[in-house]
């Protein structure tokens, strides 16, 4: 691991123990002691995705650098979220993965060099992409503490005023803001692809297009059945999972086995 990112996953490692004492304490979670090993954590990730992303060569966007870029916005927009939404209770599982992905960068590297600036609109495509990933993820993570919070209230188990939680109506409309502009960026990230790439139907990447549309259909029924139809409960958080689960496979499921387990 070098310098930069074991400087960030340090940072990351401190800022997440803050944050899961802090779960517990009635202070403000976004105290000094939280924020200014956050800040570091984030400015070094910033750093050390722009000296491997781009190089002399070209832009390396192997998928573990792909990877490394989604877990940085979702770290940046999950520190956000958490003066509004409360959510450091997902803090911890963000910036873990976040170091988890910076070892498997240095025990697992691999090269996958393009070169953007001859065409800026595949880029353009790649940045819709990855922030749609980044917004729904972000999604399903908040889709996943609602489950949980309505399962302790219904199951009568421990008092949560022990641990910091947002109210069940705040986060529930937070989620279907963060599905809705999730949503909006996917369908650019379609749009884009259908434009601007040849072969995105092509045979070995047809089924990236077709298992991001499919999620696509998903998140636009239950965007409709939420504010049409006033759906809610348990079932959306399935459906808002079971699209992320989609964009994974489309995005990463090929590259992950012929990157890295058939390399």
């Amino acid at each position: 691991m070098d310098y930069l990112a074991a400087i960030s996953s340090i940072f990351y490692i401190l800022a997440a123990t803050i944050a899961s004492n802090q779960l517990l304490s009635s202070k403000k979670i976004l105290t000094g002691y939280f924020l200014a090993p956050t800040f570091i954590a984030l400015a070094t990730h910033c750093v050390w995705l722009y000296s491997h992303v781009f190089t002399l060569n070209g832009q390396d966007l192997q998928i573990l650098n792909i990877v490394s870029a989604i877990t940085f916005i979702i770290s940046l927009l999950s520190t956000i979220a958490t003066k509004r939404l409360n959510t450091g209770v997902l803090l911890p599982i963000v910036y873990g993965f976040t170091v988890i992905n910076f070892i498997a960068v240095t025990y697992l590297p691999s090269h996958f060099i393009t070169h953007l600036e001859t065409h800026p609109q595949v880029g353009a495509h790649i940045i819709f992409a990855l922030l749609a990933y980044s917004i729904l993820s972000i999604a399903s993570l908040l889709a996943l503490q609602l489950a949980y919070l309505e399962y302790r209230l219904k199951n009568h188990k421990i008092s949560l005023s022990s641990v910091k939680m947002p109210p069940i109506m705040t986060l529930e409309k937070s989620l279907f803001q963060f599905v809705f502009i999730g949503f909006i960026l996917l369908s650019c990230t379609l749009l884009t692809g259908f434009i601007f790439l040849e072969d995105m139907f092509a045979q070995g990447k047809a089924h990236k297009a077709i298992l991001s549309m499919i999620a696509w259909v998903l998140y636009a029924v239950i965007l409709w059945g939420h504010y049409k139809q006033g759906w809610r409960g348990r079932m959306m958080v399935y459906v808002i999972i079971i699209g992320s689960s989609l964009l994974t496979l489309a995005y990463f499921g090929s590259r992950f086995v012929r990157e890295i387990i058939l390399s």
